[in-house]
């Protein structure tokens, strides 16, 4: 077992860089949107094993009884995400979600299972659709070995809560990669003006993708010289993006709200290289609009927005997936992990100094 730092929690606002136009909820996290919990559990043991387990959960009820309308949109596809074509067919999720890495994502789909039926009330349920996210962290991590357990899962889910949320190197995000740095979990969130709804944006990523990094339209993957023709390192990898919000939505307009997210990344330099899977999956928490398991009446009625009232929440949802995907940069520490091999953090120093030349601090 071997020492090493597994967060720092500084963001890019510490250093006076803010990430565009709108307000960030009060703890600029996935959780500022009401009811929201997030949970992690890290592994990291000897000098091989780099990973963990995240788990969002749109409200602290039975989420099969009580399921809440989603989408999935996929940027590029060359990912293991489970769950995809029911969410797809019905519009709405029925567990957690969960984050992990690429050949875990079993492991965790028997962990959800097992979540959701030893839930009350679920006595007799004999189908659950569990969606599990994925990145793949063999680089750091010794991922053939297959170290996650449904036990980790499980603590990843009952770790969950509300108020301030662990980034960088923590959870899913602990062995990741990002922009050829160390990656990890950022998050991130927006408020709309009251004219707008007052509504809340809330985003978690799972960085471990690459491109050309820009921070606030500034150059600095080039200045840095971490690309070239064929780039400097692999930009393949991953990201995922989960974005919750308080705001009444069917699942077609939590698609449109997914798609936008992508737009959030392509402003980091994300390029969904060939082999990244780039996935969103995106859920309103909102009471009125929560789909009931079982239901005498057969029409229900919910609220949901106009699609007139849309823009504001695709302007917050792509800052706030921005600086998701910056905050977890900006939150990971180097580090050292399989086969000897290392991974700096983001230079810091360098990077702030190319935003105060450029006028951005």
């Amino acid at each position: 077992m071997i020492s090493l730092p597994l967060f720092s929690q500084e963001s890019l606002r510490d250093h006076g860089v803010d990430i565009g136009v709108l307000r960030t909820g009060e703890g600029n996290a996935i959780t500022d949107v009401p009811g929201v919990q997030v949970g992690h559990f890290t592994l990291v043991e000897g000098d091989s094993i780099r990973t963990g387990v995240t788990a969002i959960l749109p409200h602290d009820g039975n989420l099969f009884q009580e399921k809440v309308p989603a989408a999935i949109h996929i940027g590029n596809g060359f990912g293991k995400l489970a769950g995809y074509t029911q969410v797809r067919e019905l519009g709405n999720l029925e567990t957690p979600i969960v984050l992990t890495n690429t050949l875990s994502v079993p492991t965790a789909v028997n962990a959800l299972i097992s979540h959701t039926l030893g839930q009350k009330g679920n006595e007799s349920v004999r189908s659950v659709n569990a969606v599990v996210g994925e990145t793949n962290d063999g680089y750091l991590n010794d991922i053939r070995g297959r170290h996650i357990t449904e036990e980790h899962v499980l603590k990843a889910i009952g770790a969950a809560k509300n108020g301030p949320v662990m980034e960088g190197n923590v959870g899913a995000g602990t062995g990741t990669i990002c922009f050829g740095y160390k990656g990890g979990i950022g998050t991130s969130s927006r408020v709309l003006p009251q004219k707008s709804g007052g509504y809340t944006v809330g985003v978690l990523v799972q960085s471990n993708f690459g491109g050309v990094l820009e921070i606030a339209g500034v150059d600095v993957g080039k200045q840095l010289n971490r690309y070239s023709d064929s780039f400097t390192y692999s930009p393949d990898g991953s990201c995922m993006m989960v974005v919750l919000t308080d705001a009444p939505l069917d699942a077609r307009n939590l698609e449109r709200l997914a798609k936008r997210a992508m737009l959030g990344l392509a402003k980091t330099g994300g390029i969904a290289s060939n082999g990244s899977g780039d996935y969103v999956i995106a859920v309103s928490t909102a009471k009125e609009c929560r789909i009931p398991y079982r239901n005498e009446e057969p029409i229900q009625t919910v609220p949901s927005l106009r699609n007139e009232a849309m823009t504001p929440l695709f302007l917050a949802v792509i800052e706030a997936t921005e600086e998701a995907i910056l905050n977890s940069l900006f939150a990971a520490n180097s580090m050292r992990g399989h086969k000897g091999r290392r991974i700096s953090a983001l230079p810091k120093e360098k990077v702030l100094e190319m935003l105060r030349k450029a006028g951005k601090r």
